[in-house]
């Protein structure tokens, strides 16, 4: 999509939705604008096949010639998302089925069953014809396969087609019945089964379904959606070579892993909607307040490192809110400023594309709230100039240099979150807001953050946090044992086998030797039955969840006021018995940044930092001007001492800094 040291600003375009004669002058403005790269096509199934047997791609020929005459490379997206009405009409079963029973049915987006064995033959059809005539285009740069896999809640399917494929999912897994009840405990309530095809989807029951069955359901779930996207990226690696070929994932979605559909990706790029996700996000009002205009400071920042690591260095920004958006509880207008300063962080964190959705406001359908850089009457919104600023940054700045590797790295598994959700024990038990208030603990003292998955090799990283994981793969754990940095592990990790078992030597299971402790019992609470603590000095909580530990070599750092270990140290590894409030997990983060050698800050509470190459980035989401005289340490190229909010300011920083 771009040079690694370099970045290209691009739009979301929808050519089937305005008549042809606009086509050139929306070309020429978006050059003029900076733009240089443009998404189109990844809903336009019903324009390119009007009916069945009979194929439009004309329309989308011409299309790609208006933009590529205006030096504008085109992301071609498969239209895999919207399968058109007559699609539906020759093949009812492909639908989706909810925990309910009902259809996921057709009138909006994703109404398909990962699953359905017809459906992905539709797919490899539509994607080879699409590949067979766009494949070799020279303005063709790169291919976005679907849209956003899982959007509205549509990775895990109760249809038929699921029930086959789970069953014949499990036998591979499995090999027998016998082996399978045996993993999953179902001696317990006489769940056992004589044979695989006696199995269900774990829906439906009186009471809870057994956590293992769940657990093998979410992993079979989230193969369906790897495997669809495989059907894709291998027709494309052999019609359409040389091209980067993507996906846009979303904000803390975990229905599916990630990293195994990067696989057979090349970049990973995301959808960021900073005012939309803070207003849906369990927040503090007073927080959604401070912030309600600008986003959270770290909510964009903790998917810029996410899907990097997703991508294994490589990423970008598919779709970048430009205005106020449709479809959170209520949707604020950003403050003048941000839409610029939003696509300048994403470029900080080693962005190739920053990508604005959309060009032009959509005077109907289920969008029409939507902002985009074009009005409906074809005037420019605010939001363009903002984009031609960036330009003119990125003009200023030249070659950005590569994201150095960071001393931090946070430890991100999407099958923890599964374990965690099934039985959380605490309803405010959410691995979502753990790892993401470790991340703004530590984006708070001024560092750079790796987020990496649990195969990562995590040699070179001074610090290392590990969220709760209940299952540690072998992988991960022998790498832990070989750690040199300091390491914080989060409670509930090593607390279950891979079938959902407790281990037999209890929590932490296969961290046991390496944190020298046993977990015996834990309790979940309200917040008003916190547990207090004092820490270095201050008065702190465990406040929703605590465990009672037992050190075998470990040493007592802290302990609760019963007396009992709150956290624990053998050697460079630190256990943390409980849930920490904001302080608490600051201060231990500080102590274990200060014991890895890392030099640390302490920012205003709405400013940020980022470095790229020799470049510094200081961004203000507010809700104060701050002034930054005293952080620059080094010649400004972007931005001014005194910073309002909104601002960003760059600069190179000398040696030695």
């Amino acid at each position: 999509m771009a040079d690694r040291g370099s970045a290209k600003i691009g739009v979301c375009y929808y050519p089937e939705h305005w008549p042809e004669d606009m086509w050139a002058d929306d070309a020429r403005r978006m050059h003029k604008g900076g733009i240089r790269r443009v998404r189109i096509g990844e809903f336009a199934w019903s324009r390119l096949e009007p009916e069945f047997g009979r194929s439009d791609f004309g329309w989308l020929a011409r299309a790609i010639d208006t933009l590529h005459a205006e030096d504008l490379g085109v992301i071609l997206g498969t239209p895999t998302a919207t399968p058109p009405k007559w699609l539906v009409d020759r093949m009812p079963d492909m639908f989706a089925i909810d925990l309910h029973g009902r259809p996921r049915g057709f009138g909006s987006r994703r109404h398909y069953c990962f699953s359905h064995a017809g459906y992905r033959r539709e797919c490899a059809r539509i994607v080879t014809a699409l590949g067979a005539a766009f494949g070799q285009h020279p303005g063709v740069v790169g291919w976005q396969i679907d849209n956003e896999y899982g959007c509205h809640d549509t990775v895990r399917s109760y249809s038929e087609s699921a029930l086959l494929g789970f069953r014949h999912w499990l036998k591979e897994r499995y090999g027998t019945v016998a082996a399978l009840n045996e993993a999953w405990g179902n001696v317990f309530w006489s769940m056992e089964y004589r044979n695989f095809e006696e199995i269900d989807l774990p829906v439906g029951a009186v009471t809870e379904t057994n956590p293992a069955h769940r657990t093998d359901f979410d992993r079979y779930s989230s193969d369906q959606v790897r495997e669809l996207n495989r059907v894709q990226t291998d027709i494309l690696r052999v019609l359409s070579p040389g091209r980067d070929i993507v996906h846009n994932f979303m904000t803390f979605h975990s229905d599916f892993d990630h990293y195994d559909v990067m696989e057979d990706l090349d970049v990973a790029t995301w959808d960021s909607y900073p005012l939309g996700s803070l207003d849906v996000f369990p927040a503090d009002p007073a927080h959604k307040a401070a912030f309600a205009r600008t986003g959270d400071p770290d909510m964009q920042a903790f998917h810029h490192d996410l899907y990097r690591g997703a991508g294994r260095g490589r990423f970008g920004i598919m779709e970048q809110q430009p205005g106020p958006v449709n479809w959170a509880d209520y949707n604020a207008d950003p403050l003048p400023g941000l839409v610029r300063l939003w696509g300048l962080e994403g470029i900080a964190h080693g962005a190739e594309l920053v990508s604005y959705f959309r060009w032009r406001q959509t005077p109907f359908a289920q969008e029409q709230f939507h902002a985009g850089l074009i009005l409906p009457n074809n005037e420019t919104d605010r939001a363009y100039a903002e984009v031609q600023q960036l330009a003119r940054d990125l003009i200023k700045l030249g070659d950005l240099g590569a994201t150095a590797p960071a001393k931090v790295a946070i430890v991100n598994s999407y099958e923890a979150r599964w374990f965690l959700a099934i039985q959380p024990q605490g309803k405010n038990f959410s691995y979502v807001e753990q790892i993401f208030s470790i991340y703004r603990a530590l984006r708070a003292m001024g560092l750079d953050i790796d987020i990496v998955g649990p195969e990562a090799n995590l040699s070179g990283y001074a610090l290392a946090v590990l969220p709760s994981m209940p299952y540690v793969p072998p992988l991960l754990a022998a790498s832990l044992e070989g750690f040199e940095g300091q390491l914080l592990v989060m409670p509930r990790t090593g607390s279950r086998t891979a079938s959902h078992r407790i281990p037999t030597n209890l929590a932490p299971g296969p961290l046991a030797g390496l944190l020298g402790i046993k977990v015996t019992r834990v309790e979940s609470f309200r917040p008003h039955s916190a547990i207090r603590l004092v820490f270095e000095g201050e008065h702190c909580t465990f406040d929703r969840w605590r465990e009672f530990v037992t050190v075998t070599e470990a040493d007592i750092v802290a302990r609760v006021d019963d007396g009992r270990p709150a956290l624990t140290r053998k050697g460079n590894a630190w256990y943390l018995a409980g849930w920490p409030d904001a302080t608490l997990l600051a201060l231990i983060l500080r102590r274990l940044a200060g014991e890895a050698g890392l030099a640390l800050e302490s920012f205003a509470p709405g400013l940020r930092t980022r470095r790229r190459g020799h470049w510094c980035f200081l961004f203000n989401y507010g809700p104060e001007v701050a002034d930054i005289s005293g952080i620059v340490r080094g010649e400004l190229v972007i931005g001014e001492h005194v910073l309002p909010v909104g601002g960003a300011a760059v600069w190179r920083e000398g040696p030695g800094n």
